[in-house]
């Protein structure tokens, strides 16, 4: 589905107001590099971000979806991230993997596995950043091992013989297997996905996103 471009302020601001407030007030990360990353508890999530910020974000993902590709780049994920950073914001993101069963081919499942692995070097967020910014086009099944690897050459730090071993061996199949279970028992519609506190949003288009969580008037707890 494509990114809405529709939205709808004052059910927006309602929810962002009671549940973004006081965000901004943190110190933050330097960089990307320095932003915390984890497992979730649950074992099919991976979270980023300060564990005591202000707002949780649960955030759906194929890494397939062109959507989410436009998400990520051309949407609200520069400013998702940029609260993630600040400290503001802690996103957890659930992997889906459907699309390989609807195109065929097993692309998602090789990226969900694979960032799955840049989290033990502690390089998550650096190696989705990539690998949005250079999605082969879903119809092609273009995550293949090689291009993974290809793909993780451009960030400083993550290859490696282990980290290239869980590539090529699906080392994480299992977590992969969990975390699309967990996207199909969910309320998700499709992806790109975003809840907070359990309430599905639009995907944001850039901009707003910040817009709200920046206003004073959700910036100041009561």
């Amino acid at each position: 589905m494509l990114v809405k471009r529709a939205i709808r302020a004052i059910a927006i601001a309602t929810v962002l107001g009671l549940s973004l407030a006081a965000c901004g007030t943190r110190t933050g990360y330097a960089s990307d590099a320095d932003i915390p990353e984890s497992l979730g508890t649950d074992g099919t999530s991976i979270v980023v971000g300060d564990e005591d910020a202000d707002t949780t974000v649960r955030l759906f993902e194929d890494l397939r979806c062109p959507a989410c590709q436009e998400f990520e780049t051309q949407g609200a994920g520069a400013e998702l991230n940029k609260l993630t950073q600040k400290g503001s914001v802690q996103v957890h993101y659930t992997l889906a993997s459907f699309l390989d069963d609807k195109l065929g081919g097993d692309g998602s499942k090789k990226a969900a596995n694979a960032l799955r692995a840049a989290l033990e070097e502690g390089k998550f967020v650096e190696y989705h950043q990539v690998l949005y910014a250079h999605q082969p086009d879903e119809a092609l099944d273009g995550f293949t091992d090689g291009f993974l690897l290809k793909m993780a050459s451009r960030v400083e730090g993550l290859r490696g013989p282990d980290f290239d071993a869980a590539v090529r061996t699906m080392r994480y199949q299992d977590f992969v297997t969990a975390s699309e279970k967990a996207y199909q028992e969910s309320s998700a519609y499709g992806t790109p996905s975003l809840q907070l506190s359990g309430v599905k949003l639009p995907e944001f288009e850039r901009g707003y996103l910040s817009y709200y969580a920046e206003s004073p008037v959700w910036t100041t707890k009561p």
